[in-house]
């Protein structure tokens, strides 16, 4: 699927970079099942394409990247699986923290930690504690995380904060996980699916989306430059006309 092919001779325009950028790892289990590899396979060679990104959206001056972890309903999948990705998060810290310190890298969790293992739980809680006041690239791992949960309780808590209802989608919006950042302006989803699988319903309402059918421990750093410059030719109107 050529779906970057008309940019492939253009460079990216530094002044077009998009602010958060949002990804859907999608495709570690099939990659692992075209090798004949054990489906935890997938996520570990998974690691290695986020951590490239990582590096990658310093590079160019993105400020958050936010990546579709763990969802709630992943819980339903086989519970070898589901413990070597909860144990990726303490790996990923562990192993990568230096790096973590000399990008200046926030690291952030978007869910419900309460229904972490006690380990996932702790070394998360020790993450953002030890990075909270970084100025670089945050990061955003939506872990046991689901975009109905998330607006159901941001709508708990609104109510509470406004009774009668006078509330603005301003106000509603910093009951969210992410009331301290601004809204993907992309979201890039490998893998060939093309749907949104319940993530960041609220923040998606106006970005940009492309899809690919590269699967995700594939994807690196030229795709990702091709994505940034697919969403670079978008005309972002919003609703409204381009003056």
């Amino acid at each position: 699927m050529k779906l970057f092919g008309r940019n492939k001779n253009k460079a990216l325009d530094p002044r077009k970079i998009p602010m958060h950028i949002a990804i859907v790892m999608d495709g570690n289990g099939r990659w692992a099942a075209k090798r004949g590899l054990p489906r935890v396979a997938g996520h570990r060679a998974g690691l290695d394409s986020a951590r490239a990104i990582m590096e990658e959206s310093v590079r160019l001056g993105v400020k958050y990247l936010t990546l579709y972890t763990f969802s709630t309903e992943n819980w339903k999948r086989p519970q070898e699986e589901v413990d070597f990705i909860m144990s990726l998060p303490e790996e990923f810290w562990t192993r990568d923290r230096s790096s973590i310190d000399e990008m200046d890298i926030r690291l952030n969790i978007l869910g419900d930690l309460d229904g972490l293992s006690e380990s996932t739980r702790r070394v998360s809680l020790e993450a953002m504690g030890a990075t909270h006041k970084r100025k670089g690239l945050t990061v955003n791992l939506a872990l046991n995380y689901g975009g109905r949960a998330e607006i159901i309780r941001a709508a708990n808590a609104f109510a509470k904060a406004y009774p009668t209802g006078e509330g603005s989608e301003q106000d509603f919006a910093k009951f969210l996980y992410t009331s301290d950042m601004p809204d993907p302006d992309l979201l890039i989803r490998p893998g060939a699916e093309k749907r949104i699988s319940n993530f960041l319903l609220w923040q998606l309402a106006y970005t940009e989306m492309v899809f690919t059918d590269c699967l995700w421990p594939d994807f690196n750093v030229k795709q990702f430059q091709d994505a940034i410059l697919e969403y670079q030719t978008r005309d972002r109107r919003r609703g409204g006309l381009k003056v």
